[in-house]
């Protein structure tokens, strides 16, 4: 509250400070999703809170079919969450003792509560040809990048907002 000649008083000094404090940690804890070239050009970005759940989507190169492999933002670390597969097709499958595996109504199977930690957040990927359709879901937001980079090498990557430098991967 405004003193003498528009002075802050001591304890309205101190709440701007703590609100201060708030607003600037908020900012600083948030994060941001990219998809990099081999280059370091970024060809995506999204910022993203903590909880936040993306899937990649794509067409299994041999059956034809749509895989979704789905992650989540965890305590600033990337975890690949869960995957529907809706085949035993070449390279896929449930590892025992790697989440759980369960029906899917839509048919095939969702492996959930994988929670692996993907090292460094950051995910390295070969985008696959515009038939393997490579997708990125992340709020709202579904991002072609069979259309941006096909058959190029990228890296998605989790990093903080107000990153310096490229993540290390």
């Amino acid at each position: 509250m405004p003193g003498p000649k528009g002075k802050m008083g001591g304890a309205s000094l101190v709440l701007a400070l703590i609100l201060s404090t708030v607003a600037l940690s908020d900012e600083n804890d948030g994060l941001v999703l990219e998809v990099l070239l081999e280059n370091g050009q970024t060809i995506f970005q999204e910022p993203v809170a903590e909880g936040t759940r993306w899937c990649i989507f794509w067409n299994h190169s041999v059956q034809h079919f749509l895989v979704r492999d789905c992650f989540v933002a965890s305590e600033g670390q990337m975890l690949l969450e869960r995957s529907h597969q809706p085949d035993f097709a070449a390279g896929l499958g449930h590892i025992p003792g790697r989440g759980t595996m369960v029906s899917a109504p839509e048919g095939g199977y969702w492996i959930e509560n994988i929670n692996e930690p993907v090292p460094n957040n950051c995910l390295r990927l070969r985008v696959g040809a515009p038939g393997v359709d490579h997708r990125i879901i992340v709020n709202q937001r579904d991002e072609n990048l069979s259309a941006i980079a096909p058959r190029e090498a990228v890296r998605i990557v989790l990093n903080g907002s107000g990153h310096e430098g490229e993540n290390s991967c």
